[in-house]
């Protein structure tokens, strides 16, 4: 959908579009309902495959897709893997939504790619966060199980040690690395350290750039592995 009025809009000055892909159809009904719903949120397609949710993806090149784990022909987390994976030049950004509570989906999306994570009775007002951070370039992992997720996901059978980071972090970055890791998003950090919007999203690139990696859940991910976060 095209911007209202000129100039440059951010996802959150323009409705973000997502598609939804679910096996079962009363599903993908129930997560288009409540995300039409939403104010600036529209869900342009749906599918009940990953490999119809990847061609989708690809050809609509939504602000956000919304994937099941557990579909046929292709699982949620392959499709995210070809959307959003380490080789991907292009991600997009994938938000996975199940119906298991079982680490070892969690883990495997998110080393796919993911960029949130949420159970199905997460409720309408923490699926429609998950959508708008990620569309914002920000994360969420469903509150009750993200440190555990995290430390647990970071402690499971790495074969190497973590990177070192390309440059020594600084006081404040280390503290913003301290708030990614506890699931924040950008909004409460900037709360939290009473610091600007901008500047929060200014040190999380900073982090990005000197961690080598993509996204804010793998920057938690390397706080848990180099115990830098602990529960």
């Amino acid at each position: 959908m095209s911007p209202q009025g000129g100039g440059e809009v951010s996802a959150q000055d323009r409705d973000i579009q997502v598609i939804v892909a679910d096996d079962q159809e009363i599903a993908r009904t129930g997560l288009r309902m409540i995300l039409d719903a939403q104010p600036g949120i529209e869900v342009v397609g749906e599918a009940g495959d990953g490999r119809r949710a990847v061609e989708l993806a690809q050809r609509l090149r939504p602000d956000v897709c919304l994937f099941d784990i557990r579909m046929p022909r292709l699982d949620g987390i392959e499709a995210t893997r070809r959307l959003a994976g380490p080789g991907v030049a292009d991600p997009l950004a994938v938000v996975v939504i199940t119906t298991f509570d079982l680490d070892e989906y969690v883990y495997a999306a998110l080393r796919a790619g993911a960029r949130g994570f949420l159970l199905k009775d997460a409720g309408p007002d923490l699926l429609a966060q998950a959508v708008r951070a990620a569309a914002d370039g920000d994360a969420l992992i469903a509150p009750n199980i993200t440190a555990r997720l995290l430390q647990t996901f970071a402690y499971s059978g790495r074969a190497t040690a973590p990177a070192q980071p390309r440059e020594a972090l600084t006081l404040r970055e280390e503290e913003i690395l301290a708030t990614v890791a506890r699931g924040r998003t950008n909004n409460e950090i900037a709360d939290e350290l009473h610091i600007s919007l901008s500047t929060v999203k200014s040190h999380i690139a900073s982090l990005m750039l000197k961690l080598g990696v993509r996204n804010r859940v793998e920057i938690a991910m390397w706080a848990y592995e180099t115990k830098r976060v602990k529960l």
